[in-house]
Order: C-alpha cells, then structure tokens, then sequence
C-alpha cells in the first residue's frame, strides 16, 4: 500500500517527465480530485495510507493530461477571481488574462452607483458576470450565450456559488441584433472568440483539441465579434454606459478605432501582467438625433 503523500509524488514525477510545466500544481489537483476530498481533508490525510483502488483512477486521470487534455476538464473544476467553477468541454478555461477583464469592470461598477444592470456576452462559465457580481453591490448579470451547452454549465456555477438571485441566463447570439425586450445595459463586458481562423491550427494541443473551436474562432482577422457587438448592441446601452472587451495580441488598437468611428468616448486600453495590450473599454456619449 502507498501513502497519499507517496501517491502525489509518483503522480508529480509522471507529470514532469511528460513536460508539464506545472506539474507539481496539477498532480496535486488531480489527486484532490481523484480521491473526493477537499483540500483540507487531503492537505490533513497526506501521510495515510490510500484505498487500492485509488492508484487505478490516478493513473487514467494522469494518463488524460499526459495526452493533452486540460487538468480542468479532468478534474471537473476550475479557479477564477477567487470563484471556484464547475468546468466541462462545452467551456473554455478561463484564463489569468481575462481576470484583467473582470478587475477593471469591477473597478468601474465600484466607481459608480450601486444597482448597475451588466451584460456578460459570450459568457461561456459565466466567470467573468460572477465575479462582477460576487464582488459590487447590488448589481444584477444577465449572462449570454449561443450555446445551450454553454449556459447548462453557467446555471451549475450559479447555483453553486450562490448567485442565482443576482444573475440570470439567456440564450442568444452576440453576432445578431439584440433581443427585444433585453432592457438596457450599464455595462456590457464580452470576452468573445478572437483567435484568427487559420490560427487556430497553431494553437497548443490542449486547446486545440479538447476546448470549443466555437469560443476560440473570431473569424479571418479574429475580429468579427467586435465588429458586430460595438455598432449593434450600442442600442442596449444606457447613456454614459460602458463596453469593455477582451482582446488578442495586436487587436487593441483596431477595437479603439472601431469604438471611436462609432461614437464611444474616453476609449481605454489596459495591459495584462505581461504587458499585452488586453482589455478595450469605452463609454456611450450622448446621442445626438
């Protein structure tokens, strides 16, 4: 028999050998998840000794991630903004990238008056609306997304995290016009798929195998979201309103062009912590008939 501690550390190496990078991080993650403790109660049961049948369930979950398979779709959850979300193949892992996205949509709410109405498009798990709403008074998310797939696993995290009176799920296509009916907006944040189609062939295994094509393939130049939602769904926005995008590498300064040729103003752009131009923002001046 083996310890759990022991178990970790075969699960450790087998990860390290394969070229994970962050191996010592994700064996620990696949063993949480392997043996249905929280991390507490493994954290506390480390020098046990483990059930047999435990090695058999590690070694095809570690063999899942050696193939390329994202650690969050083997361990069925993810971290983001300090939320723990239920994942699945019909979402993207969030990313510390689009945390710079939710950062400065809540500095933005917070700056303003409680009760905001936020639209979260092309929400996916719904991370970035949940942390809108797990972390500014009052505000009210409405999460939207084509996939029902999508918003199945949105609805799971909601529940999960207690936020089901604050937020609300819609089906419905970003690159159509607004639903009627859908109200207006204090905001709308988005991180659409902006990966260039042919791209998307380059992209790592573990992404481009396993994740959605749909939530990564913005179109020929990875910008036909924005192209669609900054003109379009202006209409949704209240006066003084705020758009805020998620973009890719060199697409910033085409997304404040398109903001600024359609009426935005005070058009920023904030980095990641790499330095990569990552985040548009805009503000919805007065309309002038």
């Amino acid at each position: 028999m083996k310890t759990y501690n022991e178990m970790f550390l075969e699960a450790r190496k087998r990860l390290k050998n394969a070229g994970i990078e962050a191996y010592s991080l994700e064996a620990r993650l696949i063993m949480i998840a392997a043996t249905g403790k929280t991390r507490e109660e493994y954290a506390r049961d480390m020098q046990l000794y483990a059930p047999d049948e435990l090695e058999e369930k590690l070694d095809g979950m570690l063999a899942r991630r050696i193939a390329g398979e994202p650690v969050a779709y083997i361990t069925g959850e993810w971290e983001f903004y300090g939320i723990t979300l239920n994942m699945t193949p019909d979402v993207l892992v969030p990313r510390i990238d689009t945390e710079v996205l939710a950062e400065k949509a809540i500095e933005e709410l917070n700056s303003r008056e409680s009760g905001a109405r936020v639209l979260d498009m092309c929400c996916g798990s719904g991370c970035v609306g949940m942390a809108i709403a797990a972390n500014t008074a009052g505000c009210r998310i409405v999460l939207a997304d084509n996939s029902a797939a999508a918003l199945n696993v949105c609805r799971s995290n909601l529940m999960r995290n207690s936020l089901t009176r604050s937020c609300t799920c819609i089906e419905t296509d970003a690159l159509d016009t607004p639903p009627m009916l859908i109200g207006k907006f204090d905001m709308i944040v988005c991180n659409p798929p902006y990966i260039p189609s042919d791209d998307i062939k380059t992209l790592d295994a573990s992404v481009r195998d396993f994740e959605p094509v749909s939530a990564l393939d913005g179109g020929a130049d990875g910008l036909d979201f924005y192209r669609r939602i900054i003109p379009e769904w202006k209409i949704v926005m209240k006066e003084g309103g705020c758009m805020m995008f998620e973009c890719g590498i060199g697409q910033a300064e085409h997304i404040v062009r398109m903001m600024e040729k359609n009426g935005y103003e005070n058009v920023q752009v904030y980095k990641d912590t790499l330095g990569i131009d990552r985040v548009v923002k805009g503000i919805k001046g007065t309309e002038v008939e």
